[in-house]
């Protein structure tokens, strides 16, 4: 059963994002993944079945993964262990949701990347070298870098959080202007730790990690790494075997929707078409791969 929209009566909707309901549990929040898809700031019309499934499932995964470099917000994902106001909607919640506790939210998207692609190889493009130099966001890099190249280490390029269209790329020294120099050094710290560990884990499962997003909060002034974590909407995922730099790689990722609504003749300024029944196929088959070989085991 694909889940578009929860609906779980008297419980309270917090929040309906473009692919998580958000609901109050008093001192804790219920967050379900849907099996919406979104890309260019839009909604598809129509779901990836058991979609939901996978990024709740590997957001799950990696929370316990990253333990040890900083603790999260997540309390359990099993559907047992569910207070009783929750039992009867087991056909919109299990597999797909997970209660977490209530944490005051960082305004900062923390960015790790590992290879130049998307926007940053955008901005890379479009920045001056200087002495055999690209200023990237505050992060020097080698000019004449190719699409997808290997970067000589990760760099951390935070954005700031928009409610509405496009987040905007900001330096650390912007960040640390934000939300103070110490606050700012941590988010740099504990990405970049993050990142490591898991893109040399992937490594050994034939997966390169381009790049990433976190989101961090407060929890009685503790920091702790909240929302979802390193999956196929957070994250680049390709097959190692297949990668060339200088070329776009094959991904694990939505890139292969936004591939197809690139060039199917929408202007991405009105409502998006529906997906067609083999892109939504092949979309999951990605996703279902990606979720076999980290995790290791299927969805199913």
């Amino acid at each position: 059963m694909s889940v578009l929209q929860t609906n779980l009566g008297k419980v309270k909707l917090a929040n309906r994002g473009k692919v998580r309901d958000i609901y109050d549990l008093d001192d804790k929040l219920l967050f379900i993944a849907t099996d919406r898809l979104s890309a260019f700031d839009w909604v598809l019309p129509n779901a990836i079945p058991d979609r939901g499934k996978i990024l709740n499932s590997m957001s799950v995964f990696w929370f316990n993964v990253t333990k040890d470099i900083i603790d999260n917000h997540l309390i359990t994902a099993d559907f047992a262990k569910y207070p009783q106001i929750l039992k009867p909607y087991r056909d919109q919640l299990e597999g797909r949701s997970m209660i977490v506790k209530k944490a005051r939210r960082i305004d900062l998207e923390c960015i790790a990347r590992g290879y130049l692609i998307g926007s940053g190889y955008s901005d890379y493009l479009k920045s001056k070298p200087e002495n055999g130099q690209v200023n990237l966001h505050g992060n020097l890099l080698p000019e004449r870098l190719k699409l997808a190249e290997k970067l000589p280490q990760p760099i951390f390029t935070p954005s700031t959080k928009a409610e509405s269209g496009h987040d905007i790329n900001i330096s650390f020294k912007q960040a640390a202007d934000l939300l103070g120099e110490e606050l700012a050094a941590k988010l740099k710290d504990v990405t970049l730790a993050i990142y490591r560990k898991a893109a040399d884990f992937a490594l050994t499962k034939g997966i390169i990690i381009a790049d990433t997003k976190f989101e961090f909060g407060f929890i009685d002034n503790e920091l702790i790494l909240i929302d979802e974590v390193l999956s196929p909407d957070s994250s680049r995922f390709w097959p190692a075997d297949t990668y060339r730099p200088g070329t776009n790689p094959p991904s694990y990722d939505k890139q292969f929707v936004r591939d197809y609504l690139s060039n199917c003749g929408w202007d991405k300024n009105s409502e998006p078409p529906r997906l067609p029944d083999e892109i939504v196929a092949k979309t999951l088959e990605k996703y279902k791969e990606a979720h076999r070989l980290l995790v290791g085991k299927n969805i199913d």
